[in-house]
């Protein structure tokens, strides 16, 4: 089923039955959107609806009448296009034969400070020694 609009002629004459009318549209399965005209009583209802089973549900509460169904197309999305991306060009010479060897010249700027580890050994434990 596609989405559609429908126009239905409501007689309201009361708040209180504008209010179910409301809840009885709104509560049915597929509705996308209502909205109501209260100078002429007419309502729209878009989405994928059951027209006359919509319409036999508001006759219970007022007299609805089917102004007009119309088939809502979709708007169309458009890709939107893709930047261009700069193209990388490799210079062969530069590029390594091997990747994991080891180059001076990418490590010569950068310092490594010497690492101290150190173990402290005691000779003679203390009097509380746990085994």
């Amino acid at each position: 089923m596609t989405a559609q609009k429908s126009v239905l002629q409501l007689s309201v004459h009361e708040e209180r039955i504008r209010k179910k009318a409301w809840k009885t549209v709104s509560k049915c399965s597929g509705v996308t959107s209502v909205a109501m005209d209260d100078k002429t009583g007419k309502m729209t209802v878009v989405g994928e609806v059951d027209v006359p089973n919509l319409v036999k549900k508001l006759r219970k509460i007022c007299t609805a009448d089917v102004v007009s169904v119309e088939v809502v197309k979709p708007p169309e999305k458009k890709e939107p296009e893709k930047p261009k991306q700069p193209e990388v060009i490799v210079n062969p010479v530069a590029y390594w034969s091997n990747q994991y060897q080891y180059h001076p010249a990418t490590y010569a700027s950068s310092y490594c400070p010497p690492c101290g580890y150190s173990r402290v050994v005691v000779e003679e434990p203390g009097p509380c020694v746990i085994l």
